[in-house]
């Protein structure tokens, strides 16, 4: 996930805008937040761990001048939960280049070998999106030795084409370069998402903005343009002139898990619909609801990105849509919590359950999807508790059986619930009545149907298929990651008993 914002105006500082839009993002990443503008002449930069709120306030539209900035939201799936590792991050040569990056690299230590060693470059922190910056920083330099320093956009535009060649993964990525203007690309395979908008500006020139989400556009008054192409950069000069260039051959394949639970409802994204993919999901799952026979009382959505699959399901099915289970505004999304026991922990502040909506009934909780289980398990006990006959449960997704290596915080396979299961399995681990799975090739069709001319989409959580062909060795290194340790430790497990505790748990 991860949440990343551009502005370049023409006629006005941009902190405000740029607040108001990482809140819009802010679903994308709790972890950390930060910001850094620039006023033609000097960086203003703020980044700590929390939520946008929390780590701005009015008196940073006092330091943070300039008008042109961007913001990043984190949510961490390489690196460390310290506020060290929040972005954007710098480098002060060649130009004078700060990067936010959305995704994750999987060739990450070949390429931290390649800086360090070859390069001479020293990295202040273990995240992947620094060493991607380094990189691009190499790649920039190598074009000013050859092509000179006449026409930087020309050696900007040429040092991601040498980046894209060099790094494997996904990355959707916006950046700022002192005396040139806001520079974004997205990977060759277009896994995460990046758009483009205008804003009219008074004068010569328009204002531009780069987001995650078209929904971070509309809050300051722009016009989305369109998505960034597979393997395209962008670049919006000093001046308000925006450059484009395919820097590599693409072939569009978006992650298709933005479209069940990643984006927000309202965003477009590669031209379609979040919200009404998710209509198309409850369409197809309502089948499944339909054939199996079951004596179902009434749906229940688990909120809120489950909402709307669970109403088109009912609507076809004719079973009563019902909201039982009541959402506390006030907590975060349980599944981008840094940290296991937190998740945990955070499921009971969460949600609580209305009694009237089960008692005496046979339920239907329909969830977006079931990753870990953890949310998902603790919900049946709590419908039991108020007093539900029989509790069953719909995953408008398929089960979720193999690491994303893409930017979400699933990369070991011990972590899920479905991985190496059978689906009775699987419900006798969540101890629900009946369990229904989302078949993949609906799910597509879900996701396709609203815009034909993406040919596929990266559904590697799902069928293990990565798209852009990641090695055993790698995803091994993941299953031993600092990070899976640090979890480890959180649930109090050592050694060879972690697979079958992770199992255990959901």
């Amino acid at each position: 996930m991860c949440g990343i914002l551009g502005i370049a105006s023409r006629t006005h500082d941009v902190f405000a805008e740029i607040y108001d839009g990482l809140l819009m993002l802010q679903h994308r990443g709790q972890d950390a937040s930060g910001i850094v503008t620039y006023n033609g002449e000097f960086f203003r930069e703020k980044k700590a761990n929390g939520l946008v709120k929390d780590v701005f306030n009015a008196s940073d539209a006092e330091t943070l001048l300039g008008k042109v900035g961007m913001g990043h939201v984190r949510y961490p799936t390489a690196g460390s939960l310290s506020a060290a590792e929040a972005q954007p991050f710098f480098v002060n040569a060649p130009y004078g280049i700060y990067l936010v990056h959305n995704g994750n690299i999987t060739n990450t230590e070949e390429q931290r070998e390649k800086v360090t060693a070859k390069y001479s470059r020293h990295l202040r922190t273990t995240s992947d999106s620094e060493v991607l910056l380094n990189v691009l920083a190499d790649k920039v330099a190598d074009a000013i030795k050859v092509n000179g320093n006449a026409d930087p956009i020309r050696n900007l535009f040429a040092g991601v084409k040498m980046t894209m060649e060099r790094v494997q993964g996904a990355y959707s990525v916006i950046c700022l370069v002192a005396g040139v203007g806001m520079l974004a690309f997205r990977d060759p395979y277009g896994i995460r998402p990046l758009s483009v908008a205008k804003r009219e500006a008074p004068g010569d020139g328009d204002d531009y903005a780069f987001a995650s989400e078209d929904v971070a556009f509309g809050i300051n008054g722009f016009d989305k343009l369109r998505d960034l192409r597979a393997g395209e950069a962008i670049l919006i000069d000093l001046d308000g002139n925006m450059h484009e260039f395919q820097a590599v051959e693409g072939q569009l394949t978006p992650c298709i898990f933005e479209y069940v639970y990643l984006a927000r409802p309202d965003s477009l994204l590669d031209g379609v619909s979040v919200y009404k993919t998710q209509m198309r999901m409850g369409q197809t799952l309502a089948k499944q609801i339909q054939d199996s026979g079951l004596e179902i009382d009434r749906i229940i959505p688990v909120p809120d990105s489950a909402r709307p699959v669970a109403l088109e399901a009912a609507k076809i099915t004719g079973i009563p849509y019902r909201e039982g289970l009541v959402k506390n505004r006030y907590v975060g999304r349980t599944f981008i919590m840094p940290g296991q026991a937190e998740r945990q922990k955070s499921v009971r502040r969460k949600l609580n359950a209305v009694p009237l909506e089960f008692d005496g009934h046979n339920v239907l909780l329909i969830d977006d999807s079931i990753v870990r289980g953890n949310t998902i398990k603790k919900i049946v006990q709590m419908c039991r508790e108020a007093g539900a006959k029989k509790v069953y449960i719909a995953s408008a997704s398929p089960p979720v059986k193999y690491p994303n290596v893409y930017g979400i915080d699933m990369p070991t396979k011990a972590e899920l619930v479905a991985n190496g299961k059978e689906i009775e399995e699987i419900r006798e681990e969540l101890g629900a009545d009946a369990l229904f799975y989302q078949n993949l090739d609906d799910l597509i069709w879900a996701a396709q149907e609203g815009n034909p001319e993406i040919g596929a989409f990266d559904c590697s959580c799902f069928d293990g298929n990565y798209v852009t062909g990641v090695d055993e060795d790698y995803l091994d290194s993941l299953e031993n990651s600092s990070r899976v340790s640090k979890k480890r430790e959180d649930m109090g497990v050592v050694g060879s008993s972690w697979n079958s505790a992770k199992l255990a748990s959901g």
